[in-house]
């Protein structure tokens, strides 16, 4: 029996009891014998935007009060989307009982990588309120303005994250590829650069321009630091969002049935 991606969705958020309550307890469970709790959750950000923002743009020559919010709003957008497209590659095959018991509503297993990231991504916030405050160029309704374009991040990473766990399921290389794939990406994303040091007219700058995570990042954090989105990113993210979901679509409704046998 053929399901539907966006149906599956739906049942998903309509009965998030699993996927929300199952995440919960891997990160209380995770660190509730750690002697600095849910501090090592934000750890990261802060070494990330304050150690190496200040390192290494001191050795660019980047004024720190403005590339450490750039480089800081970066990182924390950069590892919401690695961490849900790396661990989708393996949250089927990590869930075999599950599916095999005949919970097969794949969406909840992609949601609790998903939700799982977004608890890292809220855990980092205080680190970027603290990296904006210093920024001279932050614009307050800027954050307003970021709102629809990181809601539109989520749902392009919605259908990333189901293509990614059905290839995964099949295919236990998609891990290693999609790992190396975002390593690879990190350097065309705009996150230790500015995107005016790769112009849209240079070869670098076009193959920048290709990466679809350039334009997911731009548009969130463009708008906070009182800087302009790029008309292509306009059409990059409206073209991949409605394409994204019908060729995803179309894979799930095509191979999610196949899953409780590839695991």
């Amino acid at each position: 029996m053929s399901r539907s991606l966006i149906g599956d969705y739906i049942d998903s958020f309509r009965n998030p009891g699993f996927w929300t309550y199952s995440t919960w307890l891997e990160l209380v469970t995770k660190y509730r014998r750690s002697r600095l709790g849910l501090f090592w959750a934000l750890c990261p950000a802060l070494v990330y935007m304050f150690g190496v923002g200040g390192f290494f743009g001191h050795l660019q020559g980047h004024v720190s009060d403005t590339y450490i919010p750039h480089l800081g709003i970066g990182y924390v957008l950069f590892r919401l989307i690695t961490i849900s497209l790396s661990e989708s590659t393996t949250t089927l095959p990590g869930h075999s009982s599950f599916i095999l018991d005949g919970r097969v509503r794949l969406t909840d297993y992609v949601l609790r990588v998903v939700a799982k990231a977004f608890f890292y991504f809220v855990m980092a916030l205080p680190a970027v309120i603290v990296a904006l405050s210093i920024s001279p160029s932050f614009n307050p309704a800027g954050l307003l303005l970021s709102l629809p374009w990181f809601l539109l991040l989520l749902l392009n990473l919605g259908w990333m994250v189901a293509i990614v766990a059905v290839l995964g399921a099949r295919l236990q290389d998609v891990h290693e590829l999609i790992g190396s794939i975002l390593m690879f990406s990190f350097l065309f994303t705009p996150i230790i650069w500015y995107a005016d040091q790769a112009p849209a007219d240079t070869l670098r700058g076009m193959i920048a321009r290709a990466n679809p995570l350039y334009h997911m990042i731009e548009s969130v954090r463009a708008p906070m630091l009182g800087e302009p989105v790029e008309k292509l990113t306009y059409i990059y993210l409206a073209v991949m969002l409605v394409g994204g979901w019908l060729v995803a679509s179309f894979i799930y409704r095509r191979f999610a049935r196949y899953v409780p046998v590839w695991v």
